[in-house]
């Protein structure tokens, strides 16, 4: 036995409760060692005394480690538990102390690993309907012009022309309200807008007035309108929180140019020196944008005007939720403030940082609800696009990911193919219509909720920023008609409860990713085949829901979906 790749760690993403009385515990070992593990456990008060023994599940592996696990239905919530892990003949106690050959239970109190109390305030709980939600994210000025009688002197492109960074085309409020039939229509009951808030920018991440809505885009009383609309149709609506920087038309920005030092608003913002300098840049800002400067959310008058404007949108027009730009660049104490004033109005409010990496920080019931998941839009650019991973390197980066979080965390992840921020996915995958189908329908099978970048339905190309910010084409003359239905109709397989609360295995099977979410007596299985050659799927999987394949074979590069359970009757 490897004992070099043994991890547990108390009170985290290996040990977590999800309930008043429920805990799940996780061990990490070696993907090498065929082991029987068990967890002993009982109340720390006991443990001495009388201990209760389960054996735990061998869960899910990466391309190291093997990760078990189980979940406690507890009596008493004050836990204390080892492991014991055998090898063949061999057998090791795992606590504190590290691997022994045998345990003194008489003196447990010294090394057990615990968690002392499930407190309920200390529960993360999982925002329900993330469960079911499937995305739709809109870049507003580039998805439909609903108001023609607003003032269109600032629009610079012909609809359809390829975009510049500085080109403006119309877009609003009132085009995304006259198209909430055809979302619903293809399957979508939640929308992510990028900022809506006034700027002077086509993408308004510089805001320079986070309480008015951009006349560009209409006013408050449509944002109003669209949400209740939007509620009345079961679909919800996400705002975008740009919180690290603002824009250097701010009137606080612009007192502290006039003032200096002497500006009250001089400490908002992290400046070297007594008064900003605009063409060196002498403060912070985003990225090397100067005219983005960086907020100070240490500070307290900005900690204040910033809870207040995510309260007012929620209270104005009963939002959703709020994405949160650049977060890994704010304090987690902000977010911390940010969190317990969004829940206190909201309680079922989401909130999803962008954060590109491993955000275990920032995940633990304290700050955000999830993520932007970029580590899946990564692996599944290395399987579908790159040609870097088979299906068995896939299902161990999906596994990988996975052990990342908590497993409410997991299930209301943004999982995303591609954004503003990234090349068009379809544009990726060489403009290959059953690549990118195959991955969406990966997307709706894995924990949390698929996100779809406008335009994907329709097969939209692009590259980087502007290019990824085309004008979606409403010429459905245009459309692959084909493409479209089956990526509605895997868009609204999310309607499963297999799929909203299964558990999830990843593995690879005959050179293909496979993917399984189990709920009561229903399964749903995907079946993904990225080989060059057509694949059998094993006999009895159930009834074919999705994809193509004939008499059980899987074309190469496509893919499949079994429904089997009492939903088949």
């Amino acid at each position: 036995m490897n004992q070099y790749a043994l991890l547990h760690i108390p009170d985290s993403r290996y040990c977590f409760a999800t309930g008043p009385k429920e805990v799940v515990i996780r061990l990490r070992t070696s993907k090498e060692d065929d082991l029987k593990v068990s967890i002993v456990y009982a109340s720390k008060y006991e443990i001495a005394n009388m201990q209760q023994e389960e054996e735990m599940t061998k869960y899910c592996e990466d391309a190291l480690y093997r990760f078990y696990e189980t979940k406690l239905s507890l009596t008493d919530v004050r836990l204390a538990y080892v492991f014991k892990i055998s090898e063949g003949s061999n057998s090791w106690y795992f606590s504190e102390d590290g691997i022994t050959k045998d345990y003194d239970f008489s003196e447990a109190f010294y090394n057990f690993f615990q968690l002392p109390y499930i407190n309920i305030n200390d529960l993360m709980p999982t925002v329900d309907w993330m469960r079911r939600a499937v995305f739709y994210q809109i870049f507003v000025d580039r998805f439909y012009i609903g108001d023609h009688d607003k003032d269109m002197s600032y629009v610079n492109m012909k609809w359809g022309d390829i975009p510049t960074p500085k080109c403006f085309a119309g877009g609003d409020l009132a085009g995304i309200s006259k198209k909430l039939d055809y979302l619903k229509m293809l399957g979508i009951n939640a929308i992510y807008l990028t900022p809506v808030f006034r700027s002077i920018s086509n993408h308004k991440y510089d805001i320079s007035d986070y309480k008015e809505i951009d006349p560009e885009f209409g006013t408050k009383e449509e944002l109003v309108d669209l949400v209740k609309k939007a509620h009345s149709m079961g679909i919800r609506i996400v705002l975008d929180a740009v919180f690290n920087h603002c824009s250097m038309d701010s009137p606080q920005f612009k007192d502290v140019m006039k003032k200096g030092r002497d500006s009250e608003y001089f400490n908002w913002f992290i400046i070297d020196g007594d008064k900003p300098d605009i063409k060196n840049v002498n403060y912070e800002c985003f990225a090397s944008c100067g005219y983005m400067p960086k907020l100070n959310t240490a500070n307290a008058g900005v900690q204040g005007f910033l809870l207040d404007i995510a309260e007012y949108w929620i209270r104005e027009a009963d939002i959703d939720g709020w994405r949160l730009d650049v977060s890994d660049e704010v304090s987690h104490e902000f977010w911390r403030l940010f969190r317990k004033r969004v829940k206190s109005v909201k309680k079922d409010c989401v909130i999803i940082g962008e954060n590109w990496h491993d955000a275990y920080s920032y995940l633990l019931g304290d700050q955000y609800d999830s993520i932007m998941n970029y580590a899946f839009t990564k692996a599944c650019l290395d399987y579908f696009a790159n040609d870097r991973f088979n299906a068995t390197d896939m299902a161990d980066k999906c596994n990988s990911n996975l052990m990342r979080n908590k497993d409410q965390v997991n299930q209301m992840m943004l999982n995303l193919l591609d954004s503003h921020d990234t090349h068009r996915f379809f544009s990726e995958v060489g403009k290959d219509v059953k690549k990118l189908i195959a991955a969406i329908a990966l997307n709706v099978m894995y924990p949390g909720a698929p996100c779809i970048y406008y335009g994907t339905e329709i097969l939209m190309e692009g590259g980087y920023d502007p290019d990824c910010r085309r004008c979606f084409d409403w010429d459905e003359s245009h459309w692959n008609k084909d493409a479209w239905k089956e990526i509605s109709r895997v868009l609204h397989l999310k309607e499963h409860k297999a799929l909203q609360y299964g558990e999830c295995s990843i593995i690879s099977v005959n050179d293909m990713l496979v993917v399984e979410r189990s709920y009561k007596d229903e399964k749903i299985t995907l079946f993904v085949n990225m080989t060059d050659k057509a694949q059998r799927v094993p006999a009895g999987v159930g009834k074919l829901i999705a994809g193509l394949e004939i008499n059980g074979v899987i074309e190469k590069k496509g893919y499949g979906i079994y429904l089997s359970g009492k939903e088949m009757r």
